[in-house]
């Protein structure tokens, strides 16, 4: 059972006792016993659950409110105590820029640590940090050549030696070196060892006397469960480390248990590892976590995401939608910028239902249609570029000309034309409805947190009642309100206790969702992703 079958396991709980119509001490026993049994095959510590059925009994007072509202609270207090189950209320430490931050890793053999290396270096990167690599492991077999290696496919800085056995020494001067060149982050990775290798943890204290860390993270491996606590103590006896990274969280049962059971030894979760490319790592936050395990969107990672991209790009698009001016200029600058950042897969882990959509896709295949994508916007003229389709209607013979400078199809080139078309509409209707916030020409203004996108101001607003209400409160928002207010019909409809329900549950089901993306005008695998405007049908 992997997270997601936990998370629509407690979902199916949670359901089952709200669509009672009569809540007694019965039915909310059979929620609890339900969301128990899902934690503890889930490899939760035991006393851990006990501690969140007794904490969700004592918050729940049937005797008090109506039904609805009675419902509501139920659903309120597990949010919350799930959220409290995997938050070790710690804060860790945060770099900050202009002065060198150095940050150690340390960990089990096989953990993911030096891969995970290269991923923290990249992402704060991309938050505009100044990053270094520094391998200090010089015990196991080809540890530099593996750093070396991520580090030049991730375009990040590094030192290492492959004649010099002492890794203190190495440490020590690759640190020196990057603390010259004004580096704001430094990180070192050290040898893997076992919790018996006395002489590996004399090591790894030496290496920090040597280069003196502000940060010590540990990398956990998810898939050993509650096993993480033991493995952590034995650490923290002799590294005295700050934080942890948990990796391999994207595919094992294991994740909530080991979660709790790091939790419980009041050491922040600073980033859990999603997946195996140099983007797949997120910052940990309880309520991001718990709203992911749900099914909820995660518009916090979203925000996260935008800041992520360039200002240069983000002001193009900016200006193009307050322009009104839709076309392949426009297309082409959110193509760059999803193939760039990954965005794909960080959306996927942000937004319910659309993960399960791009897992059926060929990531090869989609690449590649990218790639063909960029080769036709590569052969267009700048008249051709800032058209809006209707120039190659005029003239076709463009069409061609295009396919054979790009080495593509006229099929291809022609779907090409189609998409901007089907997704002129869309992002017209966003920009006017004002879910784009700063960024349209009548909408509201956004969040200015959401990086100057804007985007995510109206859509914050609109998905919050996610949380642990469902899809209450988003339905009755005001930018939600201001969508269906043209059409009274659609408006009663989604009134419909029974039509919000379905809504969830689609919400919750990868394929469902899919399925009904492809009714509303056959856009392919991956439904048209929304507000992608049909990236998905050019792909799928």
């Amino acid at each position: 059972m992997v997270l997601a079958d936990l998370g629509q396991r407690i979902n199916n709980a949670v359901s089952s006792l709200t669509k009672n119509n009569v809540i007694d001490e019965k039915a909310l026993d059979d929620m609890l016993k339900e969301i128990c049994v899902a934690l503890l095959e889930s490899d939760v510590n035991v006393r851990l659950v006990s501690q969140l059925r007794n904490k969700i009994k004592t918050k729940v007072n049937l005797k008090e409110g109506a039904g609805h509202s009675k419902k509501r609270l139920i659903q309120k207090v597990v949010f919350d105590e799930l959220c409290d189950l995997v938050d070790c209320h710690a804060e860790p430490y945060k770099p900050k820029k202009g002065r060198s931050n150095v940050i150690m890793f340390v960990g089990l053999q096989g953990a993911g640590k030096t891969t995970s290396c290269t991923k923290l270096a990249a992402y704060y990167k991309r938050k505009g940090f100044k990053t270094g690599l520094v391998c200090a492991d010089t015990f196991r077999a080809g540890a530099f050549d593996q750093l070396k290696q991520n580090a030049i496919k991730a375009n990040i800085p590094y030192y290492g030696l492959y004649t010099e056995p002492d890794p203190v020494k190495v440490a020590r001067e690759g640190v020196d070196m990057f603390k010259r060149e004004k580096f704001d982050i430094i990180i070192v990775d050290t040898s893997g060892r076992h919790q018996q290798e006395k002489e590996l943890f004399s090591e790894m204290v030496e290496i920090a006397d040597a280069v003196k860390p502000n940060q010590t993270i540990m990398v956990l491996d998810a898939s050993n469960g509650q096993a993480a606590e033991s493995q952590s103590k034995a650490f923290k006896e002799a590294s005295d480390f700050g934080s942890i990274i948990l990796t391999k969280m994207d595919g094992h049962a294991k994740g909530g248990g080991a979660i709790s059971a790091v939790a419980a030894t009041n050491t922040p979760i600073v980033f859990i590892g999603t997946g195996e490319h140099v983007h797949d790592i997120e910052p940990f936050s309880p309520k991001k976590f718990v709203s992911k395990l749900l099914g909820m969107a995660d518009f916090e990672g979203l925000a996260e995401l935008t800041e992520s991209i360039s200002s240069d790009t983000k002001e193009s698009i900016m200006k193009s939608m307050q322009e009104g001016t839709i076309n392949f200029k426009l297309l082409k600058e959110f193509l760059k910028m999803t193939m760039n950042t990954g965005m794909l897969s960080q959306l996927g882990a942000s937004l319910p239902g659309l993960s399960g959509m791009l897992d059926s896709m060929n990531q090869d295949d989609t690449k590649e249609k990218m790639k063909s994508m960029m080769y036709i916007f590569d052969s267009m003229n700048e008249k051709e570029l800032v058209s809006d389709g209707d120039l190659f209607k005029k003239q076709p013979s463009r069409i061609l000309r295009i396919a054979r400078g790009s080495g593509t199809s006229v099929m291809e080139v022609e779907q090409l034309i189609l998409q901007l078309e089907t997704m002129k509409p869309m992002l017209e209707g966003l920009s006017n409805s004002g879910l784009l916030g700063g960024m349209g020409k009548k909408g509201a203004k956004g969040t200015p947190g959401a990086g100057g996108m804007g985007a995510l101001g109206g859509l914050k607003n609109m998905f919050s009642g996610l949380g642990a209400g469902g899809l209450g409160g988003m339905l009755n928002s005001p930018q939600m309100q201001q969508m269906l207010g043209a059409n009274p019909q659609m408006q009663q409809m989604m009134k419909n206790p029974q039509m919000q329900q379905r809504m969830q549950q689609m919400m919750n089901n990868p394929q469902a969702m899919q399925q009904m993306m492809q009714q509303f005008g056959g856009m392919g695998g991956m439904g048209g992703l929304g507000g992608l405007g049909g990236l998905g049908g050019m792909m799928g």
